[in-house]
C-alpha cells in the first residue's frame, strides 16, 4: 500500500511511502484478539484500590442488642451487623489487581489488526518529519487545520520523542502524541485519524 506524503502546510510533497502489507494489510485481522488487547490495556490502568469495611472492621460495641428469637425481625447481634444502618457491608469490595497477561503473538496480531482496520477505513495520513522552533499550541492547531483534521481526535506517531511537538499538543484534548516504539492497539483505535511521520512509518514497517 502506498500513501502520499504531505508537508506541515498540508501540501503534497510528491513523494510516497510504502506501508508494509504484513503490518497494515494483513489477510485476516482478528477482532476478538483486538478486543482482548483493548480489555487488557484498560484493565492494567485500573488502580484496584476500592475498599469497603466489613463487619469486623466497623468500630462499635460488640454487645448483643436484642434476643435471638421473638423479636419479629431478622436476627442481629451487635451494632456492627450488616442488617443495621451504619453496620458493616456484606462481601464488600476489596483491593485487587485487575491485570492479566496476553501472549506476545496475540498482542502483535491485535496491533497489526488495528493498523489494518485504520488503513482499510482510509484513516491514515502520512506527513514529512517536522519540528517546531518552540512549544506553541497555536502551531499544532494550524498543523491540524492544514491537514484537514481540525477538531478531529488524532494520534500523531513520531519516530522518536520530540519535546516541542509534545508540549505544543499537550493542551489539545483531541490530540495525542506517541512514539512508534510505544504504539499499542488501544492507542491506534482511540482516535479518528492516525497521523504518521515518514520516519515513524519506517519503524512501524519493521513490526513484522
Amino acid at each position: 500500500m502506498e500513501l502520499a506524503v504531505y508537508n506541515i502546510k498540508g501540501e503534497d510533497t510528491g513523494r510516497k511511502v510504502v506501508l508494509n502489507d504484513s503490518v497494515f494489510a494483513i489477510e485476516n485481522p482478528n477482532e476478538h484478539v483486538v478486543y482482548l488487547a483493548v480489555k487488557q490495556y484498560l484493565a492494567n490502568q485500573r488502580q484496584g484500590t476500592h475498599k469497603a469495611k466489613e463487619r469486623s472492621e466497623v468500630a462499635g460495641s460488640t454487645r448483643k442488642l436484642g434476643k435471638q428469637k421473638g423479636g419479629g425481625g431478622a436476627r442481629r447481634g451487635d451494632i456492627n451487623s450488616p442488617v443495621l444502618v451504619g453496620g458493616g457491608r456484606v462481601f464488600g469490595p476489596r483491593p485487587r489487581d485487575y491485570r492479566f497477561k496476553l501472549n506476545k503473538k496475540m498482542k502483535d496480531l491485535a496491533r497489526k489488526s488495528a493498523l489494518t482496520f485504520k488503513a482499510q477505513n482510509n484513516q491514515i495520513v502520512v506527513v514529512e518529519d517536522f519540528n517546531f522552533e518552540a512549544p506553541k499550541t497555536k502551531e499544532f492547531v494550524n498543523f491540524t487545520k492544514n491537514i484537514k483534521l481540525e477538531g478531529v481526535k488524532v494520534l500523531l506517531v513520531l519516530a522518536d520523542q520530540n519535546k516541542n511537538v509534545y508540549l505544543s499538543a499537550r493542551n489539545i484534548e483531541s490530540a495525542n502524541i506517541i512514539s512508534a516504539s510505544q504504539i499499542n492497539t488501544y492507542k491506534v483505535l482511540d482516535n479518528k485519524a492516525l497521523v504518521l511521520t515518514e520516519s515513524s512509518v519506517a519503524v512501524l514497517n519493521e513490526l513484522d
